[in-house]
């Protein structure tokens, strides 16, 4: 399970700021951000799968994904985390991507997918559910959005609280630079659960629900602790500069790593 919320297209200082959080077993090994080897590539990765939640280019890419909550989830599928690397790799646009990955979309448990071309400022939102509707293709409207574990902008109460606590930080910091290791930990660390039941999505048993509604996860399960192993922001200024921020846990303890680079829009 993540959770993200970002503005887009809607602020002076940031045409895209992005806050994300990863849910994961903390002991599923994981690479922390990092330039890729091909230098092309900046995020974190899984290390089972080798795929990624959240990653960027140098040239002006960005792709995210999040599972969608459902049952049964089947294992003899293709890995979610690699829908972000396809989009980087490619040299087809958002559009022509997501075209096609619509073909191929039942090929996937539930995924949400945002793949965007910071150049272009083209963003289209990507998901496989509901299974009844079959795949559908939607350009991200201006603004601020959040993306759960079910479709954009669903109003699951964790949701609408972060939200809610973007708007604020957005409006008080309307003309100003913002410290993304200060935004991150106001926003992003809220352990806030929903004590009422029938708030939750319904899902999975009732005491996992109410662990999995903070922002920031933190539960005992049988397979083992799971929860939130990093907080990311991205975010992209008005002079083309990006600054990718991570704090991820690894072995037991957080640890913080910023990159900073300029979109190289020579490259396409």
């Amino acid at each position: 399970m993540c959770i993200a919320v970002f503005i887009w297209k809607s602020h002076p200082f940031y045409p895209f700021l992005l806050l994300l959080n990863r849910d994961e077993y903390h002991n599923r090994p994981t690479t922390p951000l990092r330039w890729w080897e091909d230098g092309e590539i900046v995020g974190g990765r899984d290390g089972r799968a080798g795929g990624t939640w959240l990653a960027c280019t140098k040239d002006g890419k960005v792709a995210f994904v999040t599972n969608v909550r459902e049952i049964p989830s089947h294992s003899q599928v293709k890995s979610r985390g690699d829908l972000p690397i396809r989009f980087l790799k490619t040299q087809k646009s958002p559009q022509e991507f997501a075209e096609e990955l619509v073909g191929e979309a039942n090929q996937y448990n539930g995924f949400n997918l945002i793949v965007a071309d910071l150049c272009s400022m083209t963003m289209l939102y990507i998901t496989n559910r509901p299974k009844d509707d079959g795949p559908s293709i939607i350009e991200v409207s201006p603004g601020i959005h959040v993306l759960s574990n079910a479709k954009l902008d669903t109003p699951w109460p964790k949701a609408q609280r972060l939200r809610h606590s973007f708007e604020d930080v957005v409006q008080k910091c309307c003309d100003a630079e913002m410290s993304m290791e200060e935004i991150t930990e106001k926003l992003m660390t809220d352990t806030t659960k929903d004590d009422d039941e029938e708030e939750l999505p319904h899902i999975y048993p009732p005491a996992f629900e109410y662990l999995l509604s903070a922002i920031f996860v933190d539960a005992d399960t049988p397979s083992g602790r799971y929860g939130t192993r990093s907080v990311s922001a991205v975010a992209l200024k008005t002079s083309g500069a990006v600054s990718f921020y991570e704090r991820s846990l690894e072995d037991g303890v957080w640890k913080e790593e910023t990159i900073s680079y300029h979109i190289e829009r020579e490259r396409r």
